[in-house]
């Protein structure tokens, strides 16, 4: 169960960087050429990393139209708490883009097994003294696991958990754990959290998404939906079920082609899932 270990530092001014995703400069420009299976794009020094087994409420999606966000509160929360974990103070902001902060840049280290498909670096992100020399392979455990910032923005309860396939089971069962504790101890987004309860998150169009608190990956299949099919939940099933989001239910141990299984849309008005968030492992396409 080993990582590739890259030791860099990360920049956010000219950037926008969410709860979830944020720019790191490698030490070493060549660093990620070792993961030749998933490759890392690295553009004028800089790769974008997305933080492995988060997922934090969009401040900023535009794949299919124009840009709109989740509830700012938790989103901007996820945010702030990252930069701060990171040593970032001071952080000003031209709408979503850093314009100052102090410094511009701290120390951090990288664990990963290589990029998603838009090369991105799926990574654990760490600060202070680095666990091991820079391009080594690392065994990762619970407790290196721990002192990353994925542990603790769900420990916190800002984000949601987004477990993809080649997470190693330890980590996202301890990821899973601090999951329910978060939402057990009503930290954070949890007491608003609309995904899986009984009625339903209300959705009645494009403006209702910005204000219910649920799954951002929900969030987004919805805003694809209203975008490129229609202001209506009635078709949004069939707009899911040829998504092919491969997705995992862990409690049944039942797979399903996509997410169309685990949505219910309650009198065209409400949708919720089936599943809580921890349960769910996707597959990485």
């Amino acid at each position: 169960m080993s990582m590739l270990l890259v030791l860099g530092e990360c920049r956010i001014i000219g950037t926008e960087p969410d709860g979830d995703t944020i720019h790191f400069v490698p030490t070493n420009p060549l660093a990620f050429d070792k993961l030749k299976d998933a490759p890392v794009e690295v553009k004028n020094g800089t790769a974008r990393l997305r933080l492995e087994g988060i997922d934090s409420l969009e401040t900023h999606y535009d794949r299919t139209g124009p840009r709109i966000r989740q509830p700012a509160e938790f989103g901007d929360r996820a945010a702030q708490e990252l930069l701060t974990f990171l040593g970032f103070s001071d952080v000003q902001r031209s709408g979503q883009k850093v314009v100052s902060a102090n410094p511009p840049q701290t120390p951090a280290w990288v664990l990963t097994q290589g990029g998603d498909p838009f090369k991105r670096c799926v990574a654990l992100l760490g600060t202070g003294v680095p666990p091991g020399a820079d391009g080594t392979e690392m065994q990762v455990d619970v407790p290196l696991l721990q002192t990353t910032v994925n542990h603790h923005l769900l420990k916190t309860g800002l984000v949601y958990p987004g477990f993809y396939d080649k997470l190693f089971r330890n980590l996202r069962e301890e990821l899973a754990a601090v999951t329910r504790q978060a939402r057990e101890a009503g930290l954070g987004l949890w007491p608003l959290d609309a995904t899986t309860i009984p009625g339903g998150a209300p959705i009645t169009g494009m403006p209702s998404l910005t204000e219910v608190v649920i799954l951002p990956k929900l969030f987004r299949r919805l805003v694809d939906h209203f975008n490129l099919v229609e202001q209506s939940l009635t078709c949004f099933p069939a707009y899911l079920a040829g998504k092919e989001d491969h997705v995992e239910v862990l409690s049944t141990r039942t797979k399903q082609l996509s997410l169309a299984p685990l949505v219910q849309i309650i009198n065209d008005t409400a949708v919720r899932m089936t599943a809580q968030p921890e349960d769910t492992v996707f597959a990485e396409s």
